[in-house]
């Protein structure tokens, strides 16, 4: 905690429980110790990343205000798990009728003349509480071990488990197609042999003909009907 003549904050270090690809947020506590109202602004080294509701306002006297930072859904984690970014709250003696409107940056320059305290704050990453589990059809669950080598090792069980379907599914559309167009150049030879009887059954004249080009016909249905059913 922090007290300065103005205000006291809680807590000085704002801790997010980091996860990746996921908004987080956390809260301080501004308390008004003065018989006066406050105004307040919080400033960031990276404003792109936070989102700060208030970021400015007024606290009546010996009040309190909560200030909730939401950190922007990250993508990758920083090295060691450390942050070099800040926040900068800076609070001043404003009038009993100001409201969030009269709080402006000049309130808070060197040369509007006014005390301003300042306090400067740090975000620190703490491990997220969450457990994870691997659990396979007819096995016990995987529980990640105590360490980082634990949780490194259910990742690329994971990964490894991924790849090893992966390359099953691959393999097996590869054998359909295969015999997909197996089948299709086998209906067009069957297709030309059709045509060829079709054309000799027109040239002959006797019975015989005839029957011989039903018989070959039936065959020929027969034959597609397999290949389509396999």
């Amino acid at each position: 905690m922090s007290t300065g003549e103005l205000v006291s904050i809680d807590p000085l270090d704002l801790k997010f429980p980091f996860e990746l690809n996921k908004q987080i947020n956390s809260s301080l506590q501004l308390t008004n110790k003065t018989d006066q109202h406050v105004g307040f602004k919080v400033k960031t080294t990276n404003p792109k990343k936070y989102c700060v509701r208030p970021n400015t306002g007024v606290v009546s006297p010996k009040s309190t205000c909560e200030i909730i930072v939401t950190m922007q859904a990250q993508k990758e984690a920083p090295p060691d798990m450390q942050c070099k970014d800040k926040f900068l709250l800076q609070s001043v003696t404003v009038g009993s009728g100001a409201t969030t409107k009269d709080i402006t940056p000049e309130l808070f320059s060197k040369d509007s003349g006014n005390t301003v305290e300042e306090c400067k704050l740090r975000v620190v990453y703490v491990p997220a509480t969450q457990s994870t589990s691997i659990v396979a059809q007819g096995a016990e669950p995987v529980l990640p071990s105590n360490g980082p080598s634990g949780a490194a090792e259910v990742s690329r069980a994971y990964v490894d488990s991924n790849d090893k379907s992966s390359s099953e599914v691959r393999a097996l559309i590869s054998k359909l197609t295969d015999e997909k167009n197996a089948a299709i150049e086998q209906s067009k030879r069957i297709q030309q042999e059709l045509e060829l009887l079709r054309r000799r059954s027109n040239k002959s004249q006797g019975g015989g003909a005839s029957l011989i080009l039903v018989i070959v016909v039936g065959l020929i249905g027969l034959i597609l009907g397999y290949i389509l059913k396999k």
